[in-house]
């Protein structure tokens, strides 16, 4: 018997690992999942993006997406009752909202940083979704409202949250502060962290990421099994180009998941069983216990992108956000 094997040096990391070809098939919803939740898994359309040198294309698609979110977000948040206040900080825009029952001098405040894929969600939409978040919390927030491609792209948002962490630290000691982000606010919370400790800052008392997009380069495997599957994200890939302006995506304060982690405060991380950024979230979540920081992973059943805010399942992450973030501040 004749046996066919191949030359060692043929074994390249194309013809070793050729791929696995899935036939298609039918993806149901967990029929245990709430009907708040079942009706987060309908896949939701997307616009395609414009071409790389058009700027004015890029504005327009921005514009665009900002005010399809606007409606869902006032519908949302619009009920949460908080104080309100708009700062500059440095050169940043930062909303500081102290929701309704917690008294502006009480211990802790987060320093929240919105998501939106690096471009969308500034202005009305930050100050939104923070007011919905402090209120889950029922802690004082500073958000962000940083800048963003096409016309301010990295580090001018890398900066702003310098600039914000620097001025709550004028306020507040590190321990009364706890960094929190999600997706593109995820990343900006991990580069901020980065930064602050490579600028010799004092680290905050923790860290919140909530689904980060912490690899620009997209190179973990959920971005080949969940695209299509995560009804809500795709591949953000001329989006992180436009953001990097010509930098190379592996650098860190770009993609935080290829940086130095150690002396980061403990964290918490969360993402869902079909995220496109489940794994950012365990790579992340990995690297941050190799670099010895005590860090928690909460992985959603069934979950998205967005998680399910509103429903029984997203309420469970809630419990333990809060939960976290009582145990750093009491």
């Amino acid at each position: 018997m004749k046996c066919n094997v191949a030359r060692e040096d043929d074994m390249t990391a194309e013809n070793a690992f050729p791929g696995l070809h899935i036939p298609a098939r039918t993806i149901q919803a967990p029929a245990f999942l709430s009907e708040i939740a079942r009706g987060y898994l309908i896949p939701r359309p997307t616009a395609p993006y414009p071409a790389m040198d058009d700027k004015a294309a890029w504005r327009s698609y921005v514009d665009a997406q900002n005010n399809a979110v606007l409606p869902l977000l006032r519908t949302v948040s619009g009920d949460a009752k908080a104080q309100v206040d708009e700062r500059t900080v440095g050169g940043a825009h930062v909303f500081d909202i102290v929701p309704d029952g917690v008294a502006s001098q009480s211990r802790g405040v987060v320093l929240e940083i919105h998501g939106g894929g690096l471009i969308l969600c500034g202005g009305e939409s930050c100050k939104l979704m923070a007011m919905g978040a402090a209120a889950t919390l029922q802690r004082r927030m500073w958000a962000v409202d940083y800048r963003m491609p096409p016309e301010f792209p990295f580090p001018a948002g890398l900066d702003d949250c310098m600039d914000a962490y620097r001025g709550l630290l004028r306020e507040r000691p590190a321990s009364d502060i706890i960094v929190s982000g999600s997706s593109a606010g995820g990343n900006l919370a991990a580069a901020l962290l980065l930064r602050a400790r490579d600028e010799g800052l004092p680290m905050p008392a923790g860290l919140i990421l909530g689904t980060p997009e912490v690899d620009l380069t997209e190179s973990g495997d959920s971005f080949q099994t969940h695209e299509g599957l995560d009804p809500v994200l795709h591949s953000l890939m001329p989006v992180n180009l436009l953001y990097a302006n010509g930098q190379d995506l592996r650098t860190p304060y770009l993609s935080p998941l290829f940086g130095n982690l150690e002396g980061f405060p403990p964290t918490l991380l969360t993402t869902g069983t079909r995220d496109l950024y489940l794994s950012n979230t365990v790579r992340m979540h990995g690297a941050l216990r190799d670099a010895g920081v005590p860090a928690q992973l909460h992985v959603t059943e069934a979950g998205p992108h967005t998680g399910f805010p509103g429903a029984p399942e997203g309420e469970r992450i809630d419990r333990e956000i809060r939960e976290f973030v009582r145990q750093l501040f009491s």
